[in-house]
């Protein structure tokens, strides 16, 4: 199993896969002419003013669900880890790709507004819809479904209830498996109720961790004021290879950054554009711009507050994977198993010995590293509080990816065939998120990295080709709004095909 989703990853993330990743973004920036930036201030004020309806969510809980997909392990094991193997440069990858994959977001989330449908009782939509309206390829739509039903359900789950599994051992010493069945029976009682049950949890509980966990940053930022410009010209030196330390590894920097920055923020992977097709919008647009906000609350605010936490306290290793060694080391818990010859900038400690680090060791360490920050600063709250922070991430993450999995389930089946696949898709995240407590920690990331990949894959290629509706969106919807008005979307005005969902809504509203 470790070789053969060993050969999968290089496939999938190969070092000219992961450069591809950051054109396209840069591409979709360039053609929306950098809508994430013309546009900040239209993010957050459509975030609070959609209204939900008796099929359709409102602006604030698409964007938490969305939220909920991004805001998880990434932020806080993930981050850890892209500096563990990418130094402390792969931070400043993590925000390139944030800031272009923002207007990626915009792209993917705007096309599955566009060719949502309109089910008995919700709003549906995603990449599987938009791939087969916007190309007339069914079999191209069926394939994200399948790849994606497989990732939600078997992949990725387990990446975010092992890393649960681990804090809380390490905090509160309960072990993995009694942590898989309280995860099991929560997750149980709130997808039982749906999209609008999935809704209303993520709109209280992601609000609400990630303004403590962001508190929590400024507090150690505000207690390590004095290092602020060194951390920030760490950052920035190491990210192209002019500290000297880290010069020998800035492929990896890039590399770490980018994926674990993919990872996190979910833009080009389709998720996002799932709970976005929910959303009561008066044009797609509004929504698009919506989901673009949250690329940047995700990186830019919790995956910075994460990095900054473990930065300024000096809690992490370094570990170069050509050489498979330590080449920085003194976080506090290795202090005793690799020998250093000095305490350098930040406590940094160069590793000058023959003892080795795996990539396993380094994946497991993450949140370990980021609990040790926490209690560096404040002791005994250290541990604790990121394995709560990361109970309650991780947690909604692995409700939207049951959330994901059941549209594309709906897509893929109809009638009594839905409502049974609805009910395996259920039973298949429980049981993949209990056994993601008690799996390795390194095969269960390689497995999830597998799921994740083959999503961007698929998705990315898709987008390329459909893009031209969301392009034309965001021009309407900018001419709408220099005009004073509401925009309102019209898809056969605007010479788009197959928006069936707006044109009967049209219909509906002129026969009124």
């Amino acid at each position: 199993m470790d070789a053969l989703v060993g050969f999968l990853n290089d496939i999938l993330w190969g070092p000219w896969f992961i450069y591809a990743i950051l054109l396209v973004g840069l591409f979709f920036s360039i053609i929306t002419r950098f809508m994430q930036v013309r546009h900040i201030k239209d993010m957050f004020v459509l975030m609070f003013k959609g209204e939900k309806s008796e099929k359709g969510i409102s602006s604030f809980q698409a964007m938490s669900i969305a939220l909920s997909g991004r805001v998880g392990t990434g932020n806080i094991a993930g981050t850890a880890t892209a500096i563990g193997m990418g130094g402390p440069g792969a931070v400043f990858w993590m925000w390139a790709i944030a800031f272009i994959g923002a207007a990626t977001a915009y792209v993917e989330s705007t096309l599955a507004q566009i060719y949502k449908e309109e089910k008995e009782t919700e709003y549906r939509g995603g990449p599987a819809f938009y791939i087969e309206k916007g190309t007339g390829q069914k079999w191209f739509g069926i394939l994200f479904a399948v790849v994606a039903v497989i990732a939600m359900l078997i992949l990725m789950p387990g990446v975010q209830s092992n890393a649960i599994s681990g804090a809380v051992e390490n905090a509160f010493g309960l072990a993995p498996w009694i942590t898989g069945l309280i995860i099991a029976v929560l997750l149980g009682a709130i997808i039982i109720g749906g999209v609008k049950s999935i809704a209303n949890a993520a709109q209280v509980i992601v609000p609400f961790m990630a303004a403590a966990y962001i508190i929590m940053a400024l507090i150690i930022i505000a207690m390590n004021i004095s290092e602020i410009p060194a951390v920030i010209g760490l950052i920035f030196s190491s990210a192209f290879g002019a500290q000297e330390l880290f010069g020998g590894i800035v492929g990896s920097a890039i590399a770490w950054g980018v994926k674990r920055g993919i990872y996190s923020n979910e833009a080009g992977q389709g998720t996002g554009a799932h709970p976005a097709a929910a959303a009561e919008v008066s044009h797609p647009a509004k929504q698009g711009i919506v989901q673009a906000a949250s690329v940047y609350i995700d990186t830019l605010l919790i995956c910075s507050a994460t990095a900054f936490m473990i930065l300024f306290t000096g809690m992490y290793n370094v570990h170069d994977e050509k050489s498979d060694k330590i080449i920085v080391q003194h976080e506090s818990k290795q202090e005793e198993i690799y020998p250093t010859i000095f305490t350098g900038e930040f406590g940094q400690k160069d590793y000058t010995g023959d003892a080795q680090i795996s990539y396993a060791q380094t994946i497991k360490e993450g949140a370990t590293y980021t609990q040790h920050a926490v209690e560096s600063a404040i002791p005994g709250f250290g541990a604790p509080f990121v394995a709560i922070a990361l109970f309650f991430f991780a947690f909604t993450t692995i409700m939207a990816y049951y959330y994901i999995a059941e549209t594309n389930v709906a897509y893929l089946f109809t009638g009594t065939a839905e409502k049974i696949g609805i009910w395996v898709a259920k039973i298949a995240i429980l049981i993949a998120a209990f056994l993601g407590t008690v799996r390795t920690s390194d095969l269960a990331w390689a497995m999830g990295d597998v799921g994740l990949g083959l999503m961007v894959w698929v998705n990315v290629i898709a987008i390329l080709i459909v893009m031209k509706p969301a392009i034309i969106a965001l021009k309407d919807y900018e001419k709408q709004k220099k005009e004073g008005k509401d925009p309102q979307f019209d898809p056969t005005k605007l010479g788009i095909k197959n928006a069936d969902f707006w044109v009967e809504r049209n219909k509906e509203r002129q026969g009124k």
